[in-house]
């Protein structure tokens, strides 16, 4: 048997088609540039194939790929046959209502639950909690955010964090520094938020530096620009990534792009250009995700300086032993 080449995590992490990786699959997921890999529905068969197909991703290199997934609940719950349903967030936002201390009670149950599922099948972590104001307004948001009102979405937000926690689970909160306020999809348009930072910093980024607080491990930023703040894209900004999130918030752990392939994203160039104002502005790891062509791009064009730091800040992410992380 070969031996499992020792190669550093690198600063992309990307998807696969199918529910067993192919060839051109191991040689990707081998490049020096791969660091982890993000798992979608059309991954997922049943929970004994999930296992395999970890498994599988894991023995390609050392240290081994970190693995997640966005298993947030209610309509984005990439495995849903033989896992419990997470209900949409908004669920625990209404019980805040009419009972508090019971809503987060339920919310530490849920971090709970969806760190042991995935942890069992060898997932690392789930990207949540959505932190994102519920103004009614955004259709990709919507019940995905726990609430209008953000002590709510801070507490709620928190205790999920802590249940995460206990099974020695990572934490990113998304989507930075708040997607809730604008109607368009960054998928498919280019959305802005017309507000002054007065108004972020008195609502949408309330929950951002209580969970900050809390020990949040990592933060995915959102492709939305702030005209009235800062001219770029806020997940390309360095006002936003290292002077907001960095500075003024004092976030330390990692921070992720959104997928690098949305049409929001576009306006900053191709995908190397994408990967290139990402990392400048701050950002540690790009996810250039559902686009083999792009990734291969990428990977051909790309040639970053050597991040020392970033293994230490994978390993922040890797699942570990329930009750095993600070």
């Amino acid at each position: 048997m070969a031996e499992t080449p020792r190669l550093p995590l690198g600063p992309v992490m990307t998807s696969i088609e199918g529910t067993s990786l192919s060839p051109e699959d191991r040689d990707v997921l081998r490049h020096p540039l791969i660091g982890g890999v993000i798992l979608f529905a059309r991954n997922y068969v049943d929970r004994a194939q999930l296992s395999a197909l970890t498994e599988s991703i894991r023995s390609l290199r050392d240290p081994e790929l970190v693995i997640a997934v966005d298993q947030e609940g209610g309509r984005v719950q990439r495995f849903r046959e033989g896992f419990t349903e997470i209900p949409a967030m908004r669920t625990l936002g209404d019980l805040w209502s009419a009972h508090a201390p019971t809503a987060r009670a339920r919310a530490f149950e849920l971090g709970v639950t969806i760190a042991h599922e995935l942890g069992e099948v060898g997932v690392d972590f789930s990207f949540a909690p959505v932190l994102d104001l519920d103004y009614g307004e955004s259709a990709v948001i919507g019940h995905r955010a726990f609430h209008r009102d953000p002590i709510a979405v801070a507490s709620l937000a928190t205790a999920l964090i802590q249940g995460l926690r206990a099974e020695g689970m990572a934490s990113v909160g998304k989507h930075f520094p708040g997607h809730g306020f604008v109607k368009g999809d960054t998928h498919w348009e280019q959305p802005e938020d017309p507000r002054d930072l007065a108004a972020l910093e008195a609502a949408d980024l309330i929950p951002f530096r209580e969970t900050i607080a809390a020990g949040l491990d990592g933060v995915m930023a959102a492709h939305l620009r702030f005209p009235k703040i800062d001219p770029g894209l806020a997940g390309f900004s360095p006002f936003w990534l290292a002077e907001v999130l960095r500075n003024r918030l004092n976030f330390r752990g990692v921070i992720f792009t959104d997928d690098l392939g949305m049409v929001a994203a576009h306006a900053v160039g191709d995908w190397v250009a994408r990967a290139e104002a990402a990392i400048a502005a701050g950002a540690d790891i790009v996810l250039p995700c559902n686009d083999r062509p792009g990734l291969i791009q990428l990977l051909d064009r790309w040639k970053p300086a050597p991040e020392p730091g970033l293994a230490l800040k994978w390993e922040r992410m890797r699942k570990t032993p329930a009750g095993g992380r600070a």
